[in-house]
């Protein structure tokens, strides 16, 4: 798959009921499976997942008034939880498998579970800890608004189909709709299975356009031929180069595995145009010798003998102004290579057309000239003929007699050329309106999951008044570098039924949310085309390299700064981030061996507290999930909390951590470990 690939249609769970648990559930054992087999499907991705998980809360002081250590139900909870062969009995008839209750499944199972003893009774966990049935990660929150989904915003779970490459979109879409209706017979009556971001919409409504706009082009050549001919057999003659000449191109583009895109149509709509060019030359040379008085097939044969070396030199020199581009390299030489190869090919057929099969039709179906006058039509267009001649000629006579004011006209029209040339805005790929953008949000280094989810919230309650906007998918928060982030993907409602264009409702959309304070803003339009290894929230990119990382950081820094200065730009981000508050814990490594306490066993009761740690696994029948061991959450608000932990020595003593450690609060860059690799910014 092309891992800067977009979406092709996305789905949606919402329930107001159930957990997003169960929602998961749902999703990862029904839904993935059965599109994953859908042919032309590379990968589904489940965004807001909330996958259950057992979370173990420990509270430090329970543990250290019972002079129990971290580390030591860390142990209990492995221990205790377990999922193992244990062999078989074979009966002279039959094979028992056994089985014991080892696996613990959910948070009441566990709470009973024996930590340690003191002084002879059992101290069980739930005496030490809060066990919950919970999320893996609790720090994000994915939210649907919309009409069907509430506009105060309900959880939900999010799937995005991204197909494999050459596949085609619309076949892929069709294949996921009709399966659909079966996932939603298989949920629960609480559980809606929405439908958004189908991509496939676009492409059918764009290609009924482009569809459109050539049968407008073929009626209005055939119409101008009529009136320059003003003979119905003549008109039809030229007209009938088209299919012919369409029909051959399309039998190029299926031996050389083109398909029918918006580039190719391009071209098939440019060449209706050119296809006619020849047979229009070929026609009006054989009726002028027919109106001389030669019969049909005499004045095919005469006139296509004069013209065919004419014909052919224009449409190979016609041919030719294309070619370059079938060589052309990059990424412009792959977007324009079946437009040149296409039109070359329906411009060289209908030279080929035009000096057989059009020489062949005059001479059976155009008339011999009549002795009679001509029809009121034929009178009165000609006439308006006569007229633009005479214009013409009274106009070009006024020209040769004023050639040095012609002159400077012609100086004039040169420069303001070169001006306007340099003047006219540009640009790789035009913006497109695909009925959707997104919305991303930047907060300092070190937010919080709840500082992130209020600023979601104030962006959505703007997003959600706009009258264009139909629905919207909201992610906050979440581990790692995405914690001090939040984006908004944005459903429009369909082009026809509205307006204003995308880009318009995000410059006016644009100056509500810049006045909300914490957070930077960033509104992106998808591209038509993704041009790189992965996906960007902005149109253009600049990557810094450099192996001296405290360089690569100021300069990255000073080149940001630059950028955001230069007229024509706006939401100027980077992916800098190095300055996130943190602890620093300075261990005394001679008093930790005094007291008998190893490194390694320091790092795992720290992530034991605030990791969380994964310390056992749940093997359900469809699925596994995780035993995560944390701290209570009001202890992992403040750094004091971690004077609080102890954990226990080989000789079975209980060391607190400040008699090892020494903490430090900094807010200066993350230590970034050393990498053969060559760092890189991202603007």
């Amino acid at each position: 798959m092309n891992p800067a690939e977009q979406h092709i249609i996305t789905l949606a769970l919402i329930s107001p009921t159930m957990r997003m648990s169960d929602l998961e559930d749902y999703a990862e054992t029904i839904i993935v499976p059965r599109i994953s087999t859908i042919a032309g499907v590379a990968q589904v991705q489940i965004f807001g997942t909330q996958k259950y998980a057992v979370r173990v809360q420990v509270d430090p002081n329970r543990l250290a008034a019972r002079r129990i250590g971290l580390n030591e139900v860390q142990d209990a909870i492995q221990n205790w939880n377990v999922n193992m062969p244990m062999g078989a009995l074979y009966g002279p008839h039959t094979v028992f498998n056994i089985w014991t209750n080892g696996q613990l499944t959910s948070a009441q199972q566990y709470r009973p579970m024996i930590v340690a003893y003191r002084n002879g009774a059992p101290v069980r966990l739930d005496e030490v800890a809060n066990v919950v049935d919970s999320v893996e990660d609790d720090k994000q929150e994915a939210l649907m608004y919309g009409e069907e989904a509430g506009n105060k915003g309900t959880p939900c779970v999010m799937l995005g189909v991204v197909k494999q490459p050459g596949s085609n979109t619309i076949e892929v879409v069709d294949a996921v709709r009709r399966v659909a209706p079966v996932f939603q017979n298989q949920l629960p009556p609480s559980v809606r299975l929405l439908i958004r971001g189908d991509r496939a919409q676009n492409i059918r409504e764009s290609f009924h356009d482009i569809q459109f706009t050539m049968a407008i082009t073929l009626g209005l050549v055939v119409l101008v031929i009529f009136l320059f001919l003003r003979n119905l057999s003549a008109t039809v003659i030229p007209a009938m180069a088209l299919p012919f000449s369409i029909l051959g191109t399309f039998s190029v583009m299926y031996l050389l595995h083109f398909t029918l895109n918006n580039i190719s149509m391009m071209a098939l709509i440019l060449s209706i145009g050119f296809v006619v060019d020849d047979a229009i030359v070929m026609l009006e040379n054989i009726v002028r010798h027919i109106e001389n008085g030669e019969k049909p097939l005499d004045a095919a044969l005469k006139g296509s003998k004069e013209i065919a070396f004419t014909i052919a030199s224009m449409t190979l020199s016609l041919g030719a102004v294309f070619i370059p581009l079938v060589f052309m390299g990059g990424i412009l030489g792959r977007l324009f290579r079946e437009f040149a190869v296409t039109i070359c090919a329906a411009i060289l057929i209908s030279g080929l057309v035009s000096i057989t099969l059009t020489p062949m039709l005059c001479s059976r179906f155009l008339p011999e000239p009549r002795s009679g006058g001509h029809s009121l039509l034929y009178r009165w267009v000609e006439g308006a003929f006569q007229g633009g001649r005479t214009v013409y000629g009274r106009s070009l006579k006024w020209v040769l007699s004023h050639r040095p004011v012609m002159l400077v006209m012609f100086l004039a029209v040169i420069g303001a050329t070169i001006y306007l040339y340099t003047a006219v805005p540009k640009g790789f790929i035009p913006d497109t309106d695909n009925d959707t953008f997104n919305i991303n949000l930047l907060a300092q280094q070190g937010a919080s999951y709840q500082q992130m989810t209020a600023y979601a919230r104030r962006v959505s309650d703007i997003v959600i008044q706009d009258p264009d906007v139909t629905t919207f998918f909201v992610r906050s928060g979440g581990s790692g570098a995405a914690a001090n982030t939040a984006s908004l993907t944005v459903n429009l409602k369909p082009r026809r039924e509205r307006r204003a264009g995308v880009v318009d409702i995000v410059n006016r959309m644009r100056p509500k949310i810049a006045n909300l304070v914490g957070f930077r803003i960033s509104f992106s339009v998808p591209p038509p085309i993704r041009i790189g290894g992965y996906a960007q929230p902005a149109s253009y990119d600049y990557t810094l390299y450099s192996r001296d990382t405290d360089t690569l950081y100021r300069e990255a820094a000073g080149l940001e700064r630059l950028i955001e200065r230069l007229p024509g730009l706006v939401d100027v981000t980077s992916n800098l981030q190095v300055k996130n508050p943190q602890i620093e814990i300075a261990i005394d490594r001679d008093r930790a061996a005094a007291l008998h306490v190893h490194w390694d066993d320091i790092a795992n009761m720290l992530y034991d507290a605030y990791g969380p740690q994964l310390v056992s696994t749940i093997y359900a029948t469809n699925n596994q999930y995780r035993v995560l061991l944390e701290v209570l959450p009001i202890y992992q608000r403040f750094e004091d909390s971690l004077k609080m932990l102890y954990l226990k020595s080989d000789i079975g003593r209980l060391v607190p951590l400040d008699a090892i450690a020494r903490l430090q609060f900094n807010a200066g860059p993350t230590t970034i470990p050393h990498s053969d690799q060559s760092p890189s910014v991202t603007i």
